[in-house]
């Protein structure tokens, strides 16, 4: 007589079944994406389907925080890497998934191995060849998209810390096909415009989006760059080629801003502490030199005769004279230094350059204004200058393309 098993007994042995096989364990599957739910657990139940056939699959939420990385749908092509194993509960086996790939990033994904150790081999990675970032930067070339969120993010960080350095914009295609070498273009332009740092990146998306910061043109000229290059390509967790090329990686636009400038109040303030530092450490030298004058004045009072002590006292005064001629010209030349210094941060006053010139131009709002892409004819229009400010209306607006920007 056959032996009688229960059910949980025959499920836990198809388990154990599946669990031992080799293809099973480890197993890529293709197809289109059917009946998927998210789960309130953070868990995405869903089926792969072909034309002969269907596959219940499951992805955990600890899998799904570094396995699925775009928004996955109904009617979506995608790849599924996990293994095959038996839901004993319902007797069912499905597909318990590890990662998640839209159909044909795989080959994207080989590319971009295949090339990071390429150009690592090469030294292009290498930390020796890395470029120190400038204390005080004045221009800070932008390498992005002329309409992108990351733009207006990098030039607001800019502003807030430190409205006196000067952003140069050189625009580039971001993603599509020929991107890449608009950002090469983009650099060297940026190459001889006298910038201190450039900024290259874009905001976050797919590994499609991405991938002309993943090109091997855009890697060579970010490392052959001779002005210092930050990346901020993506999200914080996207990471491109030009990330390991860089001279410093940001996780983001505005983070890239961060790290370009410093704050101009600490700039300021490190400033006054120098001159204060200076001050009295010049106080404290004349306070010791005098303190040895009216010393020597005693020795020489203690002695005689008395064309010693003309003699003495002959030559302390050449001392006294040639201390206070030591200190005058000290204070003098330390006060020029400090006007030389004075003059070049008045040089960077906004307010300056409203008197040469320029304007500050703000919509109705208040809000300034840095593109005419965003006005039409018939705004209204407010320019503050040095004595005073004005409305126009705008008549007509023209946009330079990239050559002519840079001009």
């Amino acid at each position: 007589m056959n032996p009688v098993y229960k059910v949980s007994e025959v499920n836990i042995y198809l388990k154990n079944l599946f669990n031992r096989d080799a293809v099973l364990s480890r197993i890529a599957v293709e197809g289109e994406v059917s009946n998927c739910k998210y789960h309130s657990t953070g868990h995405v139940y869903f089926t792969l389907k072909d034309s002969g056939g269907q596959l219940k699959c499951v992805m955990f939420a600890a899998s799904r925080v570094k396995g699925l990385a775009f928004p996955m749908k109904e009617g979506d092509l995608v790849q599924v890497l996990g293994r095959i194993s038996v839901f004993e509960r319902d007797g069912v086996y499905q597909l318990y998934a590890e990662r998640i790939t839209q159909a044909g990033l795989g080959e994207l994904y080989e590319r971009y191995e295949l090339l990071k150790k390429r150009l690592a081999a090469e030294g292009l990675f290498d930390r020796e060849h890395k470029k120190t970032l400038p204390p005080y930067p004045k221009r800070i070339g932008i390498v992005t998209a002329r309409t992108g969120a990351a733009l207006q993010d990098i030039l607001n960080i800019l502003h807030r810390r430190n409205p006196y350095v000067q952003p140069v914009l050189s625009p580039a295609q971001v993603q599509g096909e020929g991107a890449s070498q608009t950002i090469v273009r983009a650099i060297k332009r940026l190459e001889h415009a006298d910038v201190d740092v450039i900024i290259v990146g874009r905001g976050g998306g797919s590994i499609e989006d991405l991938w002309a910061f993943n090109e091997e043109n855009v890697a060579r000229a970010v490392y052959e760059c001779p002005v210092p290059v930050i990346s901020c390509v993506g999200h914080e967790t996207d990471t491109t080629i030009i990330d390991y090329v860089s001279d410093l990686r940001a996780p983001t636009p505005s983070a890239a801003a961060e790290l370009a400038v410093g704050l101009a109040e600490e700039l300021i303030a490190r400033m006054v502490d120098y001159h204060s530092a200076l001050t009295e450490a010049m106080s404290e030298r004349i306070a010791r030199k005098r303190e040895e004058l009216r010393h020597a004045e005693r020795l020489l009072m203690m002695q005689k005769p008395t064309a010693r002590l003309a003699r003495r006292r002959d030559r302390m005064e050449a001392i006294r004279q040639q201390l206070h001629s030591a200190m005058e010209n000290r204070f003098s030349k330390e006060s020029k230094r400090l006007a030389v210094l004075a003059a070049k941060l008045d040089g960077l006053s906004p307010l300056k350059k409203l008197g040469g010139g320029f304007g500050y131009i703000s919509d109705g709002s208040g809000k300034p204004v840095v593109s005419v892409l965003k006005q039409k004819p018939g705004d209204l229009l407010r320019i503050l200058l040095k004595d005073g400010e004005m409305m126009v209306e705008v008549k007509e607006t023209v946009a330079f393309d990239e050559k002519t920007e840079m001009k």
